[in-house]
């Protein structure tokens, strides 16, 4: 893009317009992922919708490209494109909660840091993700799930509206009543169809909420992750806990012994009665004695920042994921094997669950096309270091080609990684991709919003 157009754009728009000759074009180019290094043609901070709307539609009558940043948290840094203009929302942080009605819509670009923090005012929450950091754009967008989940479902299953500007610039609600193809399709398809100024979402009575964290020696692997794949499934809809493979940080809560050991573990949380997850989960000893194991009540918000320190923006990620409906012997044989090799102090595996409440919606009410299954796993590898960027990806794409053949084969689309193949994508839709395809040739016939996981257009009938 040249400077004159660069500056016809700037006439165009209330937020600034970051060309790469501005001072400023460093700091707007940085996503989370200090992986990422691409050079955007500009990059414009949205305001408002007015902006989003003639940001969108200056892009599609000079045939630019584009992609589409909230929070900026896309480990395949989506968010950017090497000579495309970054449509950014994160200007956009503003939540409104209606507590009568038990609803809060929030702009494209908050953070599940600005959600949590105006929703716990008024005791309520919606099931989004483990990071404050996150954006809910990108999140939601994706499907959603987090601590909340096993209770409350998927984000998506909580989202009532969304305001959508379209590739040619025009605006539309989507929603059960109106554009409900549409609405169909934001609900898991990623952010193929346009672009979400803001959601709208039902909540839930969440305030306190109990917490747990559990550790064992790498030793009891196997017997953990089989208790685990047994126990938590049938476990009330008001538990959840997501299994990790870790090397344990240096600090509180943690005592000084286990820091910097490879160890398995659960994260727990519960919404029920705080006081009463120590007695539920008397049982963590039964797969063999914890080295560590933590039981507090805390406010949500508290909770969902609390990895926020050890994972900053700037760190170099590589991940990949998969559906899982069970555990198999042969796949804990897999991840013992490569939790042995975690090859940085952050890097991680985690298997969320996504079944309870979750799985009880029907399998065509949404874009996600994975109702049917108990967990979403990713394998992440991390580190500060960008020499260690090759071996991050190397043991994340081994591990993954190992345990792949015992998963369901298709990923939750927020967990694929950079480079990911259209056969992939369609996996991960199964037999939603037709579906979408035909939404993304009504809102999007020429591929405008090509920079993320794709789904193409359907060829004209």
């Amino acid at each position: 893009m040249d400077g004159t157009l660069l500056e016809t754009m700037r006439t165009t728009l209330r937020g600034p317009v970051v060309g790469p000759e501005d001072p400023e074009y460093g700091r707007a180019r940085t996503v989370y992922n200090g992986m990422i290094d691409k050079r955007p043609a500009a990059v414009v901070e949205c305001h408002d919708t007015a902006d989003v709307m003639a940001a969108v539609r200056f892009v599609h009558d000079n045939g630019l490209e584009m992609a589409v940043r909230g929070g900026g948290h896309s480990g395949p840094g989506l968010a950017l494109s090497d000579g495309a203009v970054t449509i950014d929302l994160s200007p956009m942080r503003g939540v409104r909660v209606d507590p009568a009605t038990r609803t809060a819509q929030a702009d494209g670009g908050a953070t599940l840091g600005d959600f949590d923090h105006a929703t716990h005012a008024f005791g309520l929450a919606t099931p989004a993700g483990i990071m404050s950091t996150t954006g809910i754009g990108g999140l939601t967008l994706g499907g959603g799930h987090g601590y909340l989940t096993r209770r409350y479902g998927l984000t998506v299953d909580n989202l009532v509206s969304a305001d959508v500007v379209l590739a040619d610039g025009t605006f539309v609600a989507a929603n059960p009543g109106e554009h409900s193809d549409l609405f169909w399709a934001l609900r898991g398809g990623g952010g193929n169809f346009g672009v979400v100024t803001s959601f709208d979402f039902d909540l839930h009575p969440v305030d306190t909420v109990g917490v747990a964290i559990t550790l064992w020696p790498l030793e009891l692997f196997h017997d953990v992750i089989r208790w685990y794949r047994d126990f938590l499934p049938q476990a009330p809809d008001d538990l959840s806990g997501f299994f990790a493979a870790l090397t344990v940080p240096p600090g509180p809560p943690f005592p000084e012994e286990i820091h910097g050991r490879k160890m398995c573990g659960v994260v727990w949380s519960s919404t029920a009665d705080p006081d009463e997850l120590g007695e539920t989960l008397a049982v963590v000893g039964e797969p063999g004695p914890p080295a560590f194991h933590f039981t507090t009540p805390m406010p949500y918000p508290a909770l969902q920042t609390m990895f926020d320190a050890l994972m900053p923006t700037g760190l170099q990620w590589y991940w990949r994921g998969d559906f899982f409906d069970r555990i198999t012997d042969d796949a804990a044989d897999v991840h013992a094997s490569f939790a042995e090799k975690l090859p940085t102090d952050l890097s991680t595996m985690h298997l969320y669950p996504v079944d309870g409440a979750a799985g009880r919606v029907g399998p065509d009410e949404t874009a996600w096309a994975y109702r049917d299954a108990r967990w979403s796993g990713v394998i992440a590898g991390i580190d500060p270091d960008p020499a260690n960027a090759a071996a991050l990806r190397e043991w994340a794409v081994d591990y993954w080609e190992a345990l792949h053949p015992y998963s369901m084969g298709g990923g939750y689309v927020n967990f694929l990684g950079t480079g990911e193949s259209q056969d992939r994508v369609r996996a991960t839709y199964r037999g939603h991709y037709d579906r979408l395809a035909e939404a993304k040739r009504t809102y999007d016939p020429h591929n405008l919003f090509h920079a993320n996981q794709n789904i193409e257009p359907a060829p004209p009938h």
